[in-house]
């Protein structure tokens, strides 16, 4: 979930050639950076704790014949940066080994840091004390771990560069006398490579070789936490309430009367219910299988799904790859609030399908920045209607598809959007009615938006502290995600039956990890859910795992009396992510909990 590159040439790396492609992948990740060298007979590390723009401005590559470099996303600790140097073998790794931990614990070799990404070195160099072939390093890898890997591995002594790849996201190509490699094609592309291949398994690139000891400089700097512990505090989370409102519900669903704009009929049924058109009623999926023809007949079994790591898009990546037999290419978009444990499940997934998966990496720094401006902002005024705002941010995933399709060349995107997810109160709280008609998750439209950001725009009159800096960041996204024409673009559950116990056996067979402090597979890997809900349940009595419930009744797939007893452990805050939230954002715990537990209820 990095950036890895670099050039070998036999007189002397192009440095503007270089830049170039460290700039490009530094698109992955932004959080620090790594450059390997060679210089004057010895191999060079240098490490930073920073972007590697500002990194490269500090080393001297000018007359090197080698470079390779590592614009990391901070994943599983941020304590060791890249390239991992060991045993006088050095590497840069993109992607996450999810069982490191298991390995440390039956080998005899001895851990020295806290990454994942040190034991493909402790592999690699028992793989080759065994005089296996370079050439099966990949597989050696593979039967020691789980998870993705894609890597660039340095061994001097050898004089050898080793790339290895279990998911295909390494490419190499030549431009002018030079080999260059890098996590995408459209990075080799963008600087003007040509006989660019992808790298699955292993391929050995040679190198000068070298008896010096790998130098090693570390540049350190003060830095905020970038992956906030999940930590157990109990005098937090007695600050935490779970109320038990005697509120009147739908004899046929769950839904509460504090739901925006519910009634009840003569015999207590709501008009959700009422109104309720299935959503779940999938085409045959023989209809899926001939449009994927279509694009098959065209010469090209590959499509884009977009990738969260979360329960419906590990499935639908299943779905694709078992059921479809199309080539995905997977794309993530992390605004920051993509946790390490849905960074993990990416891995798993990817790592056993042998998926690619391309990452955009925005300023997460930036991003939690107008995360906490617009929460501060909400704060001072809590407002149910507003809690939207808090999560407009990852609304650029869609104007990333686009990017993504225009790289690859690759037009079919095929999302695993659940059609049970249509919560109507999160737009109901600021005055919006609720569409029964409409088809889509969220509502899309010219109008619609209009209508939304009017009643939007109001609350944030009465609330200046909204008219900051995330305005732009904010209105773009939702135009992207619900103004943009978009095509080629089909949601796999149009055309397969959305069955909660099908999913969760499916996923589970490749290892996919649960959360730690709540029994629902449900958005457990997104950084903002269990905050939400937590305001949510806790003004309003419900939350939207009441909404998603009574959906599933309504579908026919649970009973009232199993959406009951669900909703009451769903609700239950979830400590650590909330702990985590605000630590990410830069909140104090105790403020934030005290303001909301003090708002007024609507009950």
């Amino acid at each position: 979930m990095c950036g890895i590159f670099g050039v070998i040439d036999g007189q002397q790396v192009d440095g503007k050639l270089f830049r170039k492609l460290a700039l490009l992948s530094g698109r992955r990740g932004k959080d620090s950076s790594g450059l390997a060298y060679l210089d004057n007979g010895t191999y060079r590390v240098v490490r930073a704790d920073f972007h590697v723009k500002t990194l490269l401005s500090e080393v001297d590559i000018s007359r090197t014949r080698f470079v390779m470099g590592h614009s990391r996303l901070i994943t599983n600790g941020q304590a060791d940066n890249q390239p991992v140097v060991r045993d006088n073998l050095a590497v840069v790794h993109n992607g996450i080994l999810t069982d490191d931990r298991e390995y440390w614990a039956r080998t005899t070799r001895k851990r020295l840091y806290a990454i994942d990404t040190e034991m493909i070195l402790t592999v690699a160099q028992d793989h080759m004390n065994r005089g296996a072939p370079i050439a099966e390093l990949a597989e050696a890898i593979k039967a020691s771990s789980s998870g993705s890997f894609s890597c660039a591995l340095l061994m001097p002594a050898i004089g050898k560069l080793v790339l290895t790849s279990n998911t295909g996201s390494l490419y190499v190509g030549r431009r002018d006398g030079s080999i260059v490699f890098a996590s995408e094609r459209h990075f080799l592309i963008a600087i003007g490579c040509n006989e660019i291949r992808q790298i699955v398994g292993t391929e050995a690139l040679d190198l000068p070789a070298s008896s010096n000891d790998i130098s090693v400089v570390d540049k350190k700097v003060p830095r905020p936490d970038l992956i906030p512990s999940l930590v157990s505090r109990s005098v937090e989370e007695k600050k935490l309430l779970f109320p038990q409102p005697d509120l009147r519900r739908c004899s046929r669903c769950v839904l509460p009367e504090t739901m925006p704009f519910i009634e009840f009929d003569s015999s207590g049924v709501c008009n959700y219910c009422n109104h309720h058109v299935s959503r779940n009623k999938p085409k045959p999926r023989a209809v899926l299988s001939g449009l994927l023809d279509r694009y098959r007949d065209r010469g090209n079994d590959r499509c884009i799904l977009p990738f969260s790591g979360g329960r419906d898009s590990s499935f639908a990546l299943h779905l694709v790859v078992k059921e479809f037999g199309m080539k995905p290419v997977t794309m993530t978009y992390d605004w920051g609030m993509v946790t390490d444990l849905a960074r993990r499940n990416i891995s798993r997934m990817c790592g056993e399908l042998g998926v690619e998966n391309i990452l955009i990496a925005d300023d997460i720094a930036n991003k939690r920045r107008n995360i906490r401006l617009n929460l501060v902002a909400w704060l001072k005024r809590p407002d149910l209607g507003m809690v939207n705002i808090l999560m407009a941010g990852d609304k650029h995933f869609f104007r990333h598809i686009e990017t993504i399709k225009r790289e690859t060349g690759i037009s079919l995107n095929l999302w695993g959007m659940n059609p049970l997810e249509v919560t109507h109160f999160k737009a109901g709280f600021l005055g919006f009615p609720p569409d029964f008609a409409t088809k889509q998750v969220f509502y899309t439209g010219v109008w619609s938006q209009l209508r939304y950001q009017a009643l939007r725009a109001e609350k944030m009159i009465r609330n200046p502290g909204y008219l900051n800096r995330s305005l732009w960041d904010t209105f773009s996204g939702e135009y992207f995600r619900s103004i943009q024409k978009k095509t080629d673009f089909y949601n796999l559950f149009d055309y397969w039956r959305w069955d909660e116990n099908e999913i969760d056996s499916s996923i589970e067979a490749y290892g996919w990890e649960r959360a730690v402090d709540t029994k629902s597979t449900w958005r457990i890997g997104d950084g903002t859910a269990a905050f939400y809900n937590y305001v949510y349940y806790t003004l309003a009595g419900f939350s939207e795992h009441d909404t998603f419930r009574s959906n599933q009744v309504r579908e026919g797939q649970l009973s009232r009396a199993e959406a009951l007893a669900l909703v009451s452990d769903e609700n239950r805050p979830r400590y650590q992510n909330i702990k985590w939230y605000l630590d990410a954002v830069g909140l104090d715990f105790d403020a934030v909990i005290d303001v909301i537990n003090a708002a007024p209820r609507q009950y």
